[in-house]
């Protein structure tokens, strides 16, 4: 089996049960045998797969998040959920797809990520039909499709700018709008999307945990200190995001150290 083939397919198709299907394939195989070298060259991408189902516009044209006490308010929130949970699977396989000198067990770790993110996008999906709306119905934006393509050349930048920040940003940030839910939960679609906020929290961990492990793998591979995770910050331009509040104990379960912490911004780490 060539996966690089299914991956392929899978990266460029807008059909999340053919994702799931290609996904499980490519799982099942990698699992059971050992991965020989091939002679591939990784296609680029040059629109997202989602991009026949959403209108893509500029961060800055997207509408304002409006009270989720309407059921128009909710679907934004659960559609901007869903939206970075779709980009999460693309970026998974991708990660996959384009390194294919990494061991298998990268392989398996990163296909079992895609896997958790279809799972997530599926749940919220349901709870966005719940509401009256589906995938699309909002405009979006195609930030981290464009990290993908700014990190295609280098797995090590991959591995600190997808997972060691934008996913770990996602740690700081989940359970702020969970406490903005708690009092609407009388809702049942707010209460269910609450309990899918942290099933995806408790995975995420793990899947900041996974690039964690193989930014760290590389940098002794390379012979390069991790602190090289700053440098490659800056030279995307992320080291001076503002960052209003840092999740120390869920970076820290993920494999950041309070060094790390506190130089993203942390005002204490134990």
């Amino acid at each position: 089996m060539n996966i690089y083939l299914l991956l392929e397919q899978a990266i460029s198709s807008d059909e999340i049960a053919l994702k799931e299907e290609l996904t499980l394939q490519c799982l099942g195989y990698c699992t059971k045998n050992e991965m020989k070298s091939v002679d591939f060259v990784p296609r680029v991408f040059e629109t997202p797969s989602y991009a026949s189902k959403c209108r893509i516009v500029d961060p800055r044209e997207l509408p304002a998040r409006k009270e989720f006490d309407t059921n128009e308010g909710l679907a934004t929130l659960i559609h901007a959920i869903a939206h970075i949970e779709y980009s999460a699977i693309d970026l998974a396989l991708d990660a996959v797809y384009r390194f294919p000198d990494m061991p298998v067990s990268y392989k398996i770790d990163w296909l079992e990520v895609a896997h958790d993110e279809i799972r997530h996008y599926k749940m919220l999906n349901e709870l966005l039909e719940e509401v009256g709306y589906r995938y699309g119905d909002f405009p979006v934006h195609c930030g981290l499709f464009d990290a993908a393509q700014h990190t295609a050349g280098s797995v090590l930048d991959r591995m600190a700018i997808v997972p060691r920040y934008y996913e770990a940003s996602g740690l700081d940030v989940n359970p702020q709008i969970i406490r903005k839910l708690e009092n609407k939960k009388k809702n049942p679609v707010v209460s269910k999307l609450i309990d899918a906020l942290n099933l995806i929290y408790d995975e995420e961990i793990i899947h900041v945990h996974k690039g964690d492990k193989w930014f760290k793998y590389l940098c002794s591979e390379k012979g390069l200190d991790e602190s090289v995770y700053f440098e490659i910050l800056e030279h995307y331009r992320l080291l001076s995001k503002h960052r209003p509040h840092i999740n120390v104990d869920a970076r820290k379960e993920a494999g950041f150290t309070c060094d790390e912490i506190l130089k993203l911004g942390a005002k204490q780490c134990q």
